[in-house]
């Protein structure tokens, strides 16, 4: 999957992005959200800057992740405005230049946008292999939060019929793609 999404050309990345923006942001989950957070595209991930532009129009405060910690290292989500700078971490990834006491409690984020390898339609997700969200959302699989709402962000192409799970992973609420938007349960409103 990860060899299939980065083949994809720059012409065609353009157009999924265009073509998720169009999926999500139609969607109630996504207009009422006050408070979202994304990722920046790496390694041929479908890319949502265009619904952070959208998310931005709309005065939704944006979030983007932010790793700390090689003991234990956690996730946490700093908010972030296109044109503001951005660092590389330890993964190369750019993530805002925010200390961790500015970073957003979990229960304030209203969407989280996620990238992902694969994913089928029982909410599993194939992720990098690091674990930093199935770590962070632990919570939501003992039901002890309600939100935020997990969307995984794919190219359609990355559907699969059936992921292999372990007890620690954190299934997600919906997944958007270039064609359309698939839920795990009732469409939350």
């Amino acid at each position: 999957m990860r060899e299939a999404r980065r083949s994809l050309t720059a012409a065609a990345q353009r157009v999924a992005c265009e073509a998720l923006a169009c999926q999500l942001s139609h969607q109630p989950l996504f207009r009422e959200a006050r408070h979202v957070a994304f990722y920046l595209p790496n390694d041929g991930e479908i890319d949502p800057r265009r619904l952070i532009e959208l998310a931005v129009a709309a005065d939704k405060t944006v979030y983007l992740p932010v790793l700390d910690g090689i003991e234990a290292p956690a996730m946490h989500f700093a908010p972030w405005r296109p044109g503001e700078p951005l660092q590389e971490n330890r993964f190369g990834i750019p993530e805002p230049q925010h200390p961790a006491a500015v970073c957003a409690p979990l229960e304030i984020l209203d969407v989280v946008c996620l990238p992902l390898v694969a994913f089928d339609r029982s909410g599993n997700r194939l992720g990098m292999g690091g674990g930093f969200y199935d770590r962070t959302f632990a919570a939501l699989k003992t039901g002890a939060r309600q939100k935020p709402l997990l969307v995984g962000l794919a190219h359609h192409f990355q559907q699969l019929d059936n992921l292999p799970t372990d007890p620690w992973d954190v299934p997600l609420h919906a997944v958007a793609t270039d064609r359309d938007v698939i839920f795990m349960s009732p469409t939350p409103s």
